[in-house]
C-alpha cells in the first residue's frame, strides 16, 4: 500500500511511472539493458495501468518482471531484476 512506503519508495516509484521511452532506453544503455523503443513504450504502458504499484514489494516486482519478460525477454527481466535490487536494497 502507498501508505506505507516511505518517502524514497514513493519518489523511486513515481519515478518509474514518469519515465519516458527515451529515458528508459537511455537508463538502459547506462546498465547494459537493451531495449527497443517499441519494447519501451510497451513497458511503461505496462508499469502506468499499474495503480498502486511498489517494485519494494516482491510479489510485485516479481509478477512486473513476469510480465516484462513477455514484452521484452527473459535476459531483459533478470537484468531489470538485478537493477531493482540495488535500488530496493
Amino acid at each position: 500500500m502507498i501508505v506505507n512506503m516511505n518517502i524514497y519508495q514513493q519518489i523511486i516509484n513515481q519515478k518509474l511511472k514518469t519515465l519516458t521511452p527515451d529515458d528508459l532506453i537511455k537508463y538502459g544503455k547506462q546498465y547494459d539493458i537493451q531495449v527497443t523503443k517499441a519494447q519501451a513504450t510497451n513497458v511503461l504502458k505496462l508499469i502506468r495501468k499499474k495503480k498502486q504499484m511498489n517494485i519494494f514489494n516482491s510479489e510485485e516486482k516479481n509478477q512486473l518482471l513476469r510480465e516484462i519478460a513477455q514484452i521484452t525477454s527473459p535476459e531483459v527481466a533478470r537484468k531489470l531484476n538485478k537493477l531493482f535490487i540495488q535500488f530496493t536494497s
